[in-house]
């Protein structure tokens, strides 16, 4: 009997002790606690535009390919599809690793560590928005794609382009192979670009172009099989949503990584004037800003796979 008691005066010993204040939930100081739940409203917000992504997508009939949108390189290259993309993504990748070895030498006290990885973390997300500068000036001034007007389009039936006269010229197409509309004075010699356009006049339609009201060149062209076999169209342009999504979700992206980067700055500047020394929390605030980091990569791998290979 008296080892009963013993028994449940420790039980109760031990559930109160459990339930005393100033207590650390899953061992995780409050900062980071919040960091946490601010990551996870983020990924939710990111989610719900990618899902959106995937439903405009999937209800369109056609949509540009990557391969064929993302295909120039600074320099005038051009064919070359998705190596800058990818030379973007290793930049963030890398970005990565050196904030893991910011947190790292964060735990060790050592403060050059702690600045010297953060300052490669900040030259890597500098690296990453520069990247994407020249790609968004590319889009927006050399092929002319805007949050309204997508010039890049696919064929959704085979067709064969029309000479100046009407008749039908060499050059055919079949239905899934992607284009890109240029304005007049615009050119891209065959081999060099996304097509091929000779110099033309400020107006009118001529050598089976025609031009619409944005200064956008249309190929005319026929139908070659199917029910409108033989009928006159136009070339169309692509669907409004993939410019609107593309621009928006980037630049959302682009706006994380800029504000971590202006963290990462702030933080690698209060640790090398020994602000955090005197804490000895093993740097935690580099671990917090490092916690956003990884979270920023993460969301760019479902960017890149949702935009530039699916």
């Amino acid at each position: 009997m008296a080892t009963d008691t013993a028994v449940h005066h420790d039980v109760d010993t031990q559930e109160g002790n459990a339930w005393d204040g100033a207590k650390r939930p899953f061992k995780a100081s409050y900062g980071k606690l919040m960091m946490w739940y601010f990551l996870l409203s983020d990924a939710f917000t990111f989610s719900g535009f990618l899902i959106a992504y995937g439903a405009l997508r999937i209800s369109s009939p056609t949509w540009p390919v990557p391969d064929f949108v993302f295909q120039t390189f600074p320099g005038g290259l051009s064919g070359l599809p998705l190596i800058f993309v990818t030379v973007m993504s290793f930049l963030l990748i890398v970005s990565s690793v050196t904030m893991v070895r910011a947190v790292q030498e964060g735990a060790r006290e050592n403060r050059k560590g702690v600045v010297f990885w953060m300052l490669l973390t900040i030259i890597g997300g500098l690296g990453f928005l520069g990247c994407q500068a020249w790609e968004w000036t590319n889009l927006i001034g050399t092929e002319h794609m805007s949050v309204t007007t997508n010039p890049f389009g696919t064929h959704t039936e085979n067709g064969v382009f029309l000479n100046e006269d009407g008749t039908p010229s060499d050059e055919s197409f079949k239905a899934g192979e992607t284009f890109l509309l240029h304005k007049v004075g615009g050119h891209h010699a065959e081999g060099e670009g996304h097509g091929f356009v000779p110099n033309q006049s400020a107006a009118g339609d001529y050598a089976g172009y025609a031009i619409d009201d944005k200064g956008f060149i249309l190929r005319k062209y026929q139908v070659v099989g199917g029910d409108d076999d033989g009928v006159t169209k136009i070339q169309e342009f692509g669907p409004k949503a993939f410019g609107a999504l593309f621009f928006f979700i980037t630049g959302f992206h682009g706006f994380h990584v800029f504000s971590g980067v202006v963290f990462l700055i702030i933080i690698m500047l209060n640790a090398a004037s020994g602000v955090y020394v005197e804490r000895k929390n093993g740097y935690e605030m580099v671990e917090k800003i490092g916690l956003y980091w990884h979270f920023v990569d993460l969301v760019w791998v479902f960017v890149f796979l949702v935009f530039y290979l699916l």
